[in-house]
């Protein structure tokens, strides 16, 4: 197959849906898919598949500009300025299918008529989640969302597909982990400058308002002597950083992790905290469960769905049994962490390719 994988994060950011289509990218190209990669980062050496570059600008210039119907946020801004050059590089006949998670520019342009020759199927995935595909079916067909349309909607979670499986050509497929990289190992703290004798709780998210790191930081500011990290960044860093200075002064880190060092800061940690209420699918759950971490999160079906029962946990609304399950989860680290590998090795990402390849030809067919 001829695949053409677009979003303007592709190696620029290494996040979850960046992550996610490079993994699935590598897989699918070792297999003999001819796989091209369209974003705004720069090309990369001894990568399997064929990359573009179109250059945009940063969404971080964006994060003050207004919130407008179809420009809503500082993304959205930024896939405007990708456009152009996606559309310089994108040759229709050159792909069996397109893919992006990108709405709504991204998925108008891989979408748009032709004057000669046909376009390719194009395929969506839910990785942002899944209000453009259920926006677009509600009765009062608002903004830009009635514009919406693919051939085949890719859903990481169980809720998604039910929400979309009888307007949608569907298909549920999750995310995946790296297991050969993300895996339990000797907790070299002194190498993010992190104290050697506290519980370290990790929290690995974009600084946005619906991960709710400050809720975070007012739940570890409940547990006496331990240290919060923060991995990730974003448009609320003044607001983590004032918050955290007045609840976790001395116990608090917060940093940027080159991709090739977060299994180390994994491995520094006793417990992993997401506060999120409304996760699709974080990678980071099976990246933390890989490396042996218990994890602490908000209890949802679809959480337990891809992390198993055994985990912790609570209604993130309750900061003091937010500290009382952190505790609860790190006494009990040691018997559950061989299973939490086995769990994590059921995600790996040549299996969750190989559903994607699968749906791909079934579309094509």
């Amino acid at each position: 197959m001829r695949i053409l994988i677009a979003l303007p994060g592709l190696h620029r950011y290494d996040r979850g849906a960046e992550i996610a289509f490079i993994a699935v990218a590598k897989e699918l190209a070792k297999t003999g898919d001819a796989v091209t990669l369209i974003g705004s980062g720069e090309a990369r050496e001894a990568t399997p598949y064929r990359f573009l570059r179109a250059a945009s600008v940063r969404r971080e210039n964006f994060e003050s500009y207004p919130s407008l119907p179809v420009l809503r946020n500082e993304y959205c801004y930024e896939e405007l300025t990708f456009v152009p050059q996606l559309l310089y590089h994108y040759r229709p006949g050159e792909y069996d299918i397109t893919v992006t998670c990108s709405y709504p520019f991204s998925n108008w342009m891989l979408r748009r008529p032709l004057f000669r020759g046909t376009r390719p199927p194009h395929v969506f995935v839910t990785h942002n989640g899944d209000w453009a595909p259920r926006a677009s079916q509600s009765g009062t067909r608002q903004s830009e969302f009635r514009l919406f349309d693919c051939d085949g909607l890719v859903c990481i979670n169980p809720d998604f597909f039910e929400r979309n499986k009888n307007r949608w050509n569907c298909r549920l497929i999750p995310n995946g982990v790296d297991c050969d990289r993300f895996r339990p190992g000797t907790a070299q703290r002194q190498v993010f400058d992190l104290p050697e004798d506290r519980l370290i709780v990790l929290m690995v998210s974009a600084l946005i308002a619906n991960k709710r790191v400050e809720f975070g930081i007012e739940a570890v500011s409940q547990i006496a002597g331990a240290h919060l990290v923060v991995a990730g960044d974003g448009p609320m860093r003044k607001v983590v950083d004032e918050v955290a200075a007045q609840l976790l002064p001395g116990r608090f880190t917060r940093l940027s992790v080159a991709p090739e060092r977060m299994p180390m800061l994994y491995q520094a940690a006793d417990v992993f905290l997401q506060c999120s209420k409304d996760e699709p699918f974080p990678l980071v759950f099976l990246e933390a469960l890989a490396c042996g971490l218990p994890v602490v999160a908000h209890d949802m079906p679809r959480v337990r769905w891809f992390v198993g029962d055994d985990e912790f946990f609570v209604d993130m609304d309750d900061a003091a049994a937010v500290a009382r399950t952190i505790q609860r989860a790190h006494d009990s680290a040691p018997a559950l962490r061989q299973k939490r590998v086995s769990k994590a090795a059921a995600f790996s990402w040549a299996k969750i390719a190989g559903m994607y390849r699968h749906f791909f030809q079934e579309i094509i067919a």
